[in-house]
């Protein structure tokens, strides 16, 4: 990681962010991690936190200032647009209809600025029968077929956290898109706007197991495939200790590896690739990685390429020596918190700066977006803007 300071390869691009959940922070997060200006427009009016205090709970406002703003008033809506004018990309998750009554729709935005990239997310997308109904990541990746899959055999579907349409098929999938977005600005010279949807992001995830099944190489039958903990030679196994093993033993050598560290040998080593005798073997092998500890286990497959690893938590994680000495984690405002990633050769990206407290602004961000304090003061007076 780069010291504090240096810029990343999107030094120099302006982000306009209003603020929502889940995928618009993650989204502006990533950018602001990859050197970009954000500022985070939020609601005025909102309590402060006490002076120097972080809410550690706003980890995903790392590395920008915010600005409280009253949107409904119409001359702070005539000041964003001008913002919007010196921006290169704008950031919004509403609800269907939210931007554009409030007349900060793509439409006059790109008045403003043909160069804008007006980035935006919603649940269900900006058409069909639910595109304005209220929903979560687990509704999302319900409807775009990606939970059904996820549990174990015999079981219902398990919920996978809120990474899959949130973070992976929404922030992310707007991030991608604002960078392809921008990448075609620099040929045509003009913005558009990227349009992401969560159920749309899930779906897309699950594109190589749609392949599967129409090869014929899923099952339906949650828990009896190859990689949802169907097959004995990907699956996690509970450890005498009451800790788990995360065995990922698919190539033919790695899973040969994987059974001789169990104790297999030779032509006692049972076939791979039988799906009849694969509830059977894990039975099996989870009666022998449960004769020890996890911490024994990881000894005897070190150096094996058996591809089995512990199963750490949350608090773990940080403290494992590979990701310590690549420090994936690090220190931001007092908070463990993951680096910003991918790395970058000649432009890496700098340490992120702690998220403000709720409530604290920096009305002088705003400079670079054409906002200075005369434009500031009636509206300061009036309490539009904090």
């Amino acid at each position: 990681m780069s010291a504090p300071g240096r810029g990343g390869p999107l030094a120099g691009v302006r982000v306009l962010e209003f603020t929502g959940l889940g995928p618009t922070p993650f989204c502006a997060m990533v950018l602001a991690d990859l050197g970009a200006e954000v500022v985070r427009v939020e609601r005025c009016g909102l309590p402060s936190a006490a002076p120097g205090a972080l809410d550690r709970r706003h980890v995903l406002t790392r590395g920008r200032p915010a600005v409280g703003m009253d949107l409904t008033d119409g001359r702070v809506r005539d000041m964003v647009l001008g913002m919007l004018g010196h921006a290169d990309v704008t950031v919004e998750g509403f609800r269907p209809g939210v931007m554009e009554r409030l007349g900060l729709g793509p439409d006059p935005a790109l008045a403003a600025n043909p160069r804008l990239v007006y980035g935006r997310v919603t649940g269900y997308g900006r058409e069909g029968p639910l595109a304005d109904e209220a929903g979560h990541d687990i509704n999302y990746v319900a409807l775009a077929g990606a939970l059904d899959p996820i549990g174990g055999r015999g079981r219902g579907p398990v919920p996978p956290l809120n990474l899959v349409a949130d973070f992976g098929g929404g922030g992310m999938l707007l991030a991608t898109g604002i960078l392809a977005a921008l990448v075609e600005r620099s040929s045509s010279g003009r913005g558009q706007v990227v349009d992401a949807a969560m159920v749309d992001g899930a779906a897309l995830l699950t594109t190589m197991f749609h392949e599967m099944r129409a090869a014929g190489a899923w099952r339906d039958e949650r828990g009896t495939n190859s990689l949802d903990g169907g097959a004995h030679y990907y699956n996690v196994y509970e450890t005498i200790d009451g800790r788990h093993l995360a065995v990922g033993a698919m190539e033919p050598r790695f899973y040969r590896a994987f059974m001789e560290g169990l104790g297999y040998r030779g032509a006692a080593v049972p076939p791979q690739d039988d799906p009849a005798r694969w509830e059977h073997l894990t039975a099996e092998v989870a009666a022998v990685v449960r004769t020890r500890t996890q911490a024994e286990w990881v000894e005897t497959f070190a150096g094996t390429d058996a591809c089995v690893t512990p199963v750490q938590s949350l608090a773990e994680a940080p403290a494992h020596p590979q990701l310590r000495d690549r420090a994936t984690f690090v220190e931001v405002g007092g908070v463990t918190t993951p680096a910003p990633a991918p790395r970058f050769g000649r432009t890496p990206a700098a340490l992120p700066t702690p998220p403000p407290p709720p409530g604290v602004h920096d009305l002088g961000a705003l400079a670079s977006f054409g906002v200075g304090p005369e434009d500031l003061a009636p509206l300061l007076d009036d309490g539009v803007v904090d």
